[in-house]
């Protein structure tokens, strides 16, 4: 069984941080379409944000995890719920189709810029330094998401689909884009790689020698621990040029004297 990465042998074994402090809570669906998941630093900030986009399987305990990661790096995480309180089968066969066609307006971008809004006017949120991460379906969204909203400062797609035409990515923001080698998913990363490339955005495609769909998912069987700690070490170090600094923000509450 492979350990949880909120488990305390896990982080040690693979050298990720201690569990520091943190503010965590759901998002209410009254308040955020389909609600969600949010993880900020302790501190008064302003700290930058990243929209965390699931996979099919949905806002679980691994993307979850994944938002409290970010907010133990010093970002303000919140992770959208894209099948929160509607038909899934429905959301999944709208959204397939929009990626099937490759749109950039395609069903539920409209609720990631939603997203991005909400996060934005938190208190301890920088609104221009904000930037997204995804997973399959969710990687394809940030990629789509990025060609028409130029508040995205950077993104970090995991095997994502690209939008058709490819060339709608000529106008998106900064891109660290991680991709199995072992998958269908391996041919839009090269060819990603390839028009960031024509259109000079910055950028930085790197392809998994031997590693499969999924293999972030520490909780799934695909999980390549090697993969795993070199993708999220490449988008911590993008991310920290891009939306910059991680930790410099951070705040130590003050101590209570005692009376």
């Amino acid at each position: 069984m492979i350990p949880r990465t909120s488990d305390r042998t896990f982080r040690h074994r693979y050298d990720l941080p201690a569990l520091s402090n943190m503010q965590t809570h759901s998002i209410d669906a009254s308040d955020l379409t389909g609600g969600g998941y949010a993880a900020l630093p302790d501190g008064d900030g302003p700290f930058p944000g990243v929209v965390v986009i699931h996979e099919a399987y949905g806002l679980n305990e691994n993307i979850r995890d994944i938002t409290r990661r970010f907010a133990e790096s010093g970002y303000a995480a919140l992770a959208v719920d894209l099948f929160a309180g509607r038909n899934r089968a429905l959301c999944m066969a709208r959204y397939m189709a929009g990626m099937l066609r490759g749109s950039i307006e395609r069903a539920g971008i409209s609720d990631l810029k939603t997203a991005l809004g909400h996060l934005a006017a938190m208190p301890e949120v920088d609104p221009e330094r904000i930037g997204a991460i995804g997973f399959c379906m969710g990687g394809g969204f940030a990629i789509a998401w990025a060609c028409t909203d130029d508040r995205l400062k950077a993104i970090a797609p995991f095997y994502g689909a690209n939008p058709r035409p490819i060339d709608a990515v000529g106008r998106m923001c900064p891109v660290v884009g991680s991709y199995p080698e072992k998958d269908f998913s391996a041919s839009a990363g090269r060819a990603l790689d390839e028009v960031l490339d024509k259109y000079k955005i910055e950028h930085d495609i790197k392809i998994y020698p031997g590693a499969r769909h999924s293999f972030f998912d520490d909780r799934g069987r695909a999980f390549n621990q090697d993969a795993a700690l070199d993708s999220w070490t490449r988008t911590m170090a993008f991310f920290g040029k891009h939306l910059a600094p991680t930790k410099a923000g951070l705040k130590p509450k003050p101590k209570i004297e005692a009376g």
